[in-house]
């Protein structure tokens, strides 16, 4: 019996080395974020960062790329659509009247921490 539990401690041991992924957000963390760019955070302020800002909202939060790597596998192109249109519980534009599909695109590369594409 000793044999077999020090050989399922060792098994867990060594999976718990296997894929290093980022631990996940914490509120402080999630909230504390911010783009580089004023007007981009000025956006994101008044915009996505109710949803965006708070682990409970339902919405993928900002800078915890595992909650957003299912939707980014659809493409940037689709996201910056359903950022304009609406999707589930997020209105049009994510409140934000005023941003252009470049806005969406940058806002939604900060909220994701995905790396931004190369330009053409």
């Amino acid at each position: 019996m000793r044999a077999c539990c020090l050989a399922l401690l060792a098994l867990l041991a060594l999976l718990a080395g296997c894929g290093d992924r980022p631990a996940p957000p914490t509120a402080a963390s999630v909230e504390a974020l911010r783009p580089a760019d004023a007007r981009l955070a000025a956006a994101y302020e008044h915009s996505c960062l109710l949803c965006h800002g708070r682990l409970d909202s339902g919405a993928p939060a900002t800078g915890d790329p595992a909650a957003w790597a299912p939707r980014l596998a659809k493409g940037l192109d689709a996201l910056v659509g359903n950022a304009r249109t609406g999707i589930g519980g997020m209105p049009a534009m994510g409140l934000c009247a005023d941003c252009s599909d470049a806005d969406l695109r940058q806002l939604i590369l900060f909220m994701s921490a995905a790396p931004a594409p190369p330009t053409p």
